[in-house]
């Protein structure tokens, strides 16, 4: 048996100095994990969409939505983002994604801590997210990290598109 993998993983606040670093490790995860689930010609639409480096600046300059970069050493591997919502101490975790290669080292779930960790010290009593709901890897994941399936949704993004989303929530205690 191979003995285990050591490595230096930091989580540090993203600001517009690191969208093209966060556009272009999205593009990278989306490409990779994807395919299975949605169209090519979707990815690349939701990639332009949300991912576009204008886009990411106005959710840090106007949105009130947190950047998070996750580095092994010095290379970014995955990337968080939360903000509040229209509902007093309810957040929202935009996004959480991984580079494949780190899957199932328990990162995404350091990553997700993290979030809920500043969330709270910001005044949140819960954490709400999206996930396609033919995302069963990404299912479990929150499952194992004590959220559940809240409702579904349907929401017509566009280009002939639709996210086919479970919402799943946290509540953290007070």
């Amino acid at each position: 048996m191979d003995p285990p993998v050591s490595f230096s993983a930091t989580i540090l606040a993203a600001g517009e100095e690191d969208v093209e670093t966060i556009s272009r490790l999205a593009g990278d995860i989306w490409r990779a994990c994807y395919p299975d689930i949605l169209s090519a010609e979707q990815i690349e639409y939701m990639l332009a969409r949300m991912y576009s480096l204008e886009t990411l600046r106005e959710e840090i300059r106007s949105r009130g939505i947190r950047y998070e970069l996750l580095r092994i050493g010095k290379n970014p591997a995955g990337f968080a983002s939360y903000g509040p919502t229209e509902k007093e101490s309810v957040f929202k975790l935009h996004k959480l994604y991984l580079d494949p290669k780190r899957h199932g080292q328990g990162l995404g779930s350091v990553l997700l801590r993290h979030c809920e960790e500043a969330a709270q010290r910001l005044g949140a009593r819960s954490l709400v997210l999206n996930v396609n709901k033919r995302n069963a890897r990404a299912i479990k994941a929150y499952e194992r990290n004590g959220y559940a399936v809240l409702r579904a949704e349907i929401n017509d993004i566009g280009g002939g598109f639709v996210m086919d989303d479970y919402v799943m929530g946290k509540e953290f205690a007070r």
